[in-house]
Formats: structure tokens, sequence, C-alpha cells
């Protein structure tokens, strides 16, 4: 039956997060409003359930009729944006610039375009840049459904919706750069919104919206799944005029979601570059690679991962405290299990010495690479892993794509790195960036961008707690480490995966993820692992994520969810 109807800890680390937890069945949703109250915009967002046009697409040689609605606006204020955008692929024009990065494009299969349709909800937005609207379904596509995660939804039943959201990189009309952080977020939570609030009038069920992402895409799916229903980003939805949010800025709708589908997850910015180093330092990974351009910031942040780790008060699948001491046996155990289950699958494995090929890149940069294999031995009867070198595990993976720079994340005004990361997606909308983290801070040397140390005459220690600075606030809002254990409405369902051949980030950030899930009692099944022979992607396991989708589906029906 469809049903239309909190704040989180203010710190980053899990051991300073609250732990008032109801019961598993519990939701810790906003209070019911007053008859009479309603969202300032809600008239202005009312879903057209006559505005689509239909068209026809083959999923495994099966005529599949679809209507298309194109292009919803899901918010009352968009931001207007400059018709000219540059981004990782050179210059676009944009055809929407009113709304293109605030609205979403919704599909439904003629077939089963039921109120209690599941809403299958994609995020577009890789490596936390602004996704312009896009169309994954078009007349006349033809979809395998057993490697086409589109068209699995879209033959299963579901509202298959593509979101746009803002990001790092875009840039207003009027020269500001609307994509700071936690504008994705905010934007998600604002499609969620709409769809709660015509959940009459649409297709599917807005109670039933699973988040799918990748990269980047896989963070905002953690964030926009841990923090629920948080007030902390009232003011920012309130600002866009998303559904459900009165004229004195309360929330009268609910922006949790029920399942969260993400892959490789670029998340806990905050600290992903200590994560990063320590994993690539403990064992020399940098230095037996030859890739140590800044040995004193590897070895300052590698350091600090430490007491980060501690503070969040972890524990792994065996009971055991998740320490810097015992991650690397953690990490170990997890690659075993990637490779047995793959082996069990009906892998094979090629014995040491024998040699492994591998495909990577993308598009025209794709190609394929063999590798001795001298980190791996198993049994390819028993499928069982007999022995498993971790320092030349990691030394393969760190061949496979060139590890990135130190620090990995906050890189931009650094010198040393010739690099930007995610910087640009911090600061003052009147800023092209900000360093956001305290060792970039203190150490940018680049004269003039009036950041860090040697500009402002501030330590990151004195910065940061600048009643103008909002950057900690930036850092928190994105963070769905900061949320789980806390008051949010935590999505109960989760599936994560990260490749055992990624380097784009630590594994040890979704690892700390998926723990932190397990130890949160509104969660209910956390499915997490190691895809075995995966590089930085997604949607590479359809039919098994589309199998779990299902069954969740199924388990949050028995229960009334």
């Amino acid at each position: 039956m469809k049903r239309t109807t909190m704040s989180a800890c203010l710190l980053l680390s899990l051991a300073a997060c609250g732990s008032d937890n109801g019961p598993a069945d519990a939701v810790a949703a906003t209070p019911a409003p007053p008859a009479t109250q309603v969202g300032a915009y809600d008239s202005a967002l009312a879903f057209d359930k006559t505005k689509y046009i239909t068209i026809n697409v083959t999923i495994d040689g099966v005529n599949t009729p679809v209507r298309w609605y194109k292009e919803v606006c899901y918010v009352g204020k968009p931001i207007l944006m400059a018709t000219t955008q540059t981004g990782m692929f050179g210059a676009s024009t944009l055809a929407n610039p009113q709304c293109g990065y605030q609205s979403m494009n919704v599909f439904v299969p003629e077939t089963a375009a039921s109120d209690d349709a599941a809403i299958y909800f994609a995020v577009n937005n890789g490596g936390w840049m602004a996704s312009y609207i896009k169309a994954s379904i078009a007349d006349g596509a033809s979809f395998d459904s057993s490697t086409s995660n589109v068209g699995a939804a879209i033959k299963a039943g579901y509202v298959y919706i593509d979101i746009a959201t803002r990001g790092r990189g875009i840039v207003a009309a009027d020269g500001s750069y609307p994509g700071k952080a936690p504008a994705a977020i905010v934007d998600a939570k604002a499609a969620v919104r709409y769809l709660r609030l015509n959940d009459a009038a649409m297709p599917g069920n807005a109670n039933h919206i699973v988040v799918n992402g990748t990269s980047g895409g896989g963070g905002l799916s953690a964030a926009l799944g841990a923090s629920g229903n948080s007030t902390d980003y009232l003011p920012y939805l309130a600002t866009i005029g998303a559904a459900g949010v009165t004229s004195a800025g309360a929330s009268i709708l609910r922006d949790d979601v029920l399942a969260i589908n993400a892959y490789c997850p670029i998340t806990d910015l905050g600290n992903a570059d200590l994560h990063y180093e320590w994993l690539y330092n403990i064992l020399k990974t940098r230095q037996t690679v030859g890739k140590e351009p800044n040995p004193g910031g590897s070895a300052a942040l590698m350091a600090r991962f430490v007491a980060y780790q501690a503070s969040l008060g972890l524990k792994n699948t065996s009971g055991v405290t998740l320490t810097a001491t015992t991650m690397l046996e953690t990490v170990k155990q997890e690659v075993i299990r990637s490779a047995e289950t793959y082996l069990v699958s009906g892998g094979k494995i090629p014995a040491l010495g024998e040699v492994m090929t591998f495909s990577s890149g993308m598009g025209a940069a794709a190609s394929t690479r063999t590798y001795v294999n001298d980190w791996i031995s198993v049994d390819n009867g028993a499928k069982k892993v007999t022995s498993l070198d971790l320092e030349k595990y990691l030394k393969f993976v760190a061949t496979q794509a060139t590890l990135k720079t130190a620090p990995a994340f906050d890189q931009t005004g650094l010198t040393i790195t010739g690099a930007a990361g995610e910087s640009n997606m911090f600061g003052a909308a009147t800023q092209i960036y900000s360093n956001f983290t305290e060792y970039s801070w203190d150490n940018n040397d680049v004269a003039g961008d009036s950041i860090g140390y040697k500009d402002t005459s501030l330590s990151w220690s004195q910065y940061s707690t600048l009643s103008t600075s909002d950057v900690l606030a930036q850092v928190k809002l994105i963070n769905p480490m900061a949320y789980l254990g806390g008051g949010s409405s935590v999505s109960p369902y989760w599936y994560v995966r990260h490749g055992t051949r990624d380097r784009d980030t630590s594994f040890t950030v979704s690892l700390n993820l998926s723990r932190a899930l397990a130890a949160d009692a509104k969660v209910r099944d956390v499915n997490y692992r190691l895809a075995w022979d995966q590089p930085h992607a997604g949607n590479y396991d359809v039919p098994e994520a589309m199998a779990w989708i299902a069954e969740t589906l199924k388990a949050a029906a028995a229960k009334g969810l």
C-alpha cells in the first residue's frame, strides 16, 4: 500500500555520535504536521501524469513500451546556470540552463505502471561532479537484462528515474559556484521529496525507493541513505524550494529511502587522504612502485589514520575491534572472501607464476594488460584460497592504475601534487575551491588563492572554528559516517561493492562503512563485498544486484515498510 505521509551528531567520528537508536523496526520520521500546513512550493510542484510520450525499447528481444516523463523539475526555485559549462570532457552548451541540473527523467514500463512498483533512483554524479540531466533510455534502444541494470530494472517493472544534481565544478549564471557541498545531497533529497509529494499521482511507490550510484554517485547514495530526515539539510532545501518545506522552514515530508545499491563509494572525504596514505604506505607500496612524490606528507597523513580509526570504535565481522593494528588482516580476509566467492561461482584463478589478464581503462583508453600472479595461491578444485601475500597484492593494485598523489583528495593548492582533487567541492559559493582538511590547508603553498596558512596567516585549527567558515559543516553533510548510529532515518537495506582492483579510494573506506552500517540498529541487511577482478566501476553484477533488490522489496513488504 502506498503511504505518503532528526538531527544527527555534529562531530565527524562515530565515537562522538550518540547511540540513541531505537529498536530495529523504529523509523525516526518527522512528526506529522497540522493538516493545514503545506510546503511553500508544493502547489508549483504538482506532477502532471498526462505529460508523457510513449517510446519502445527491446529487452531480451521483447518489445517493451515505456512512458517517458521528460525533464521533470523537482524544485520550486531552480538555480539558473551559465549556458556554457566546462567539465571533465570539455565545454558543453546547456539546452536547459534553468533546471537541467535539478530535474529528473522518469521512465515507466507500461506493462507494470502500477502504484506499488518500486522506484529505481539512479544518480549519475561521477567524481562528485555536477550531473546534467541524462536519459538512460531512448526510443528504439535495446537492452540485455543480464548485463544492463537499466534493462533489468524496466523488465522487473520498476519505475526507472535518472536524477540530475548539482555538484563540483558547475557555474551559475551569476558566476558563482552553486555545486558546493552539500548541493548534490540536497538535490537528491529534494528529488525524493518530490516523489513523496506526488506519490498518489505518480506510478511507483515512493516508500520503495532503491538508490543506485557509482563512485561519487556511490558516495552520494551512501550519504542519502544515512541521513534520512535529518533537519541539518532543511535550510538548504528551503533555499531551492524543495517539496514539503514550509515557509517557516519546517519539514512536512520525509526524504529517507528504502535501499542503497552503491558501488566504490567515494566517501568519508574529510578522512579519505588518511585512509589512502595509510593503505599505500603501511607496506611501502608507494615506495615499491616508485610513486612516492610526497614522502613527508604521506608519513604525516598515514600517522593520523591510527587515531582516526581508533576513534570510530568499529568491530570486524569476528567481533575484533577494527583498529590500524587489525585492519590489514581484515582487508586480507575480505580479499580472500572475494576470491573464494568468485571460485564458488565457477570462476578460475591462475596459479602462482601463471599469467593473469585484466582489462584496464574505459572507452578509447581501454586496454588489456597481463601480469604474473605472484600474490595469490588457490585450489581451484576445492574453491579455496591457500595463501595471499598482501604486500604483493597491494603492489598489484597499484600497477593496475597509477596511484593518486599525496594527498589524494584534497590536492588543490599544493604544488607538489600538480593535480586537483575534490577541493573545488568546498568553500563559499564565491570561491573556486577551498582546502577542507588540516594537512592541505596548513601546507597550501599557492600564493594569492586566499586559502591556507600562507595566505590567511590562520592555521586550520584557527580557520575551521571561525563563524565565517562552513567547511567542517560541508564535510559532515556529505559523510554517511557522521549520521550512522545517530538520530536520522537510516535506510534499512544496503548493497555495497568495491572492486578488488580499485585504487581510486582505499579499501578501508568501504570496509569501515560496512561495519558502521552493521553497528546501526536501524539497518536490517548489509550486503558488502570486495568484488573480484573489478576496477573502479559499477553495475558489473546485474543479476546478483537485481536479485538482492527483489529480495529486499519482498522483505520490506513483509515488514510493512
